[in-house]
């Protein structure tokens, strides 16, 4: 893509322009649609405002990228974010708030909500689809990619999702919620394209998903955060582990990144934090072996990011959006639009 000019990526980027980019829907190669949406957070909200806390942490990442000459140039637009959806997401979150005492009315009335923000992230997909460009989403609570999975399942015969989580997001529902954070994935592997999960760092689960991933036989497979690890205190290194989970996937691949993948120390305030998980560096270097294993990223999404109840704390979003940065940069080496130097 021809970047627009003059624009100089060592200097302050355009406020309100995610990293200060220049880009517009039509002139750029990825295009995320925000969701700020957290109807069914079961514990710690405030990751609605996920979206645009990343949109003011980006501008202040520096876009120099030592393995991959002029990243920036690949054009990447954050749409505006949809204000009905927003407003919705605030009145059905405080229905929710008192789900003890729901009724069947407000919790039909809720998942029916929930269903129309799926079928807005996917009729938004499916137009950026259309004109030949790579879809994104950033979340938001995990619940939101849905639509947009939804939307490269009806472009793609097959393809495989790469997981990065604290959660292995499997229940069929949760609380009574079918489109629950918490079942993202049930969700996901009712898609007939979707033939591989392959779920890296999990390390909390119920029975029920546990029965899942055993009776599914080759479609899902777990590298808990707990194997993995004992792998590594055993002596095998990070790069063999990542060798394996590329060769699990297929040649096309979706990756579903939730923030509480990483160390609690990276999102103190995503809404369920848990011990353990990937540093920075190990999820940034598992992204870009598969990437240098020939797998093309035809999607992603990056969610349960929150910023927190102080103002001053821009932690969570300056990780989440160098994360953000680099998912998209090696999704463009992935499709050939970027070189990397590796």
């Amino acid at each position: 893509m021809e970047s627009p000019l003059p624009f100089n990526p060592g200097g302050p980027g355009e406020s309100g322009k995610l990293f200060g980019l220049p880009f517009t829907i039509e002139t750029a190669e990825i295009v995320i649609i925000p969701v700020p949406w957290e109807v069914t957070v079961s514990y710690r909200h405030g990751t609605q405002e996920g979206p645009s806390a990343i949109l003011e942490a980006s501008v202040q990442t520096d876009l120099y990228v030592s393995d991959i000459k002029d990243a920036w140039k690949l054009g990447v637009v954050l749409m505006d974010e949809n204000i009905f959806i927003k407003t919705e997401s605030i009145r059905l979150r405080n229905l929710y708030h008192d789900r003890k005492n729901i009724n069947q009315t407000i919790k039909h009335e809720i998942n029916q909500g929930c269903l129309q923000m799926v079928n807005y992230v996917r009729n938004e997909a499916k137009s950026i689809i259309k004109k030949a460009k790579i879809p994104a989403v950033l979340g938001g609570d995990h619940s939101t990619p849905l639509g947009l999975i939804q939307a490269l399942g009806a472009k793609y015969r097959s393809f495989g999702i790469l997981q990065i989580d604290a959660h292995a997001d499997l229940r069929e529902e949760y609380e009574g919620f079918s489109y629950s954070h918490a079942s993202i994935m049930h969700n996901v592997l009712k898609i007939n394209a979707v033939n591989k999960l392959v779920q890296v760092g999990i390390r909390d689960f119920c029975e029920e998903e546990v029965q899942i991933i055993e009776n599914a036989q080759t479609r899902i497979k777990l590298h808990s955060d707990k194997l993995m690890k004992e792998k590594m205190f055993q002596g095998t290194n990070w790069s063999e582990i990542c060798k394996t989970v590329s060769d699990e996937l297929p040649d096309r691949v979706y990756i579903s990144f939730d923030i509480d993948g990483l160390q609690p120390y990276l999102c103190p305030n995503t809404g369920t934090p848990v011990p353990g998980g990937l540093s920075f560096e190990m999820a940034a270097f598992l992204i870009s072996q598969i990437v240098l294993d020939g797998k093309e990223i035809i999607g992603f999404d990056l969610c349960e990011v929150s910023p927190g109840n102080n103002p001053e704390d821009e932690w969570d979003a300056n990780v989440g959006a160098r994360m953000l940065y680099h998912l998209i940069n090696w999704t463009g080496v992935s499709r050939g639009k970027l070189f990397s130097g590796l």
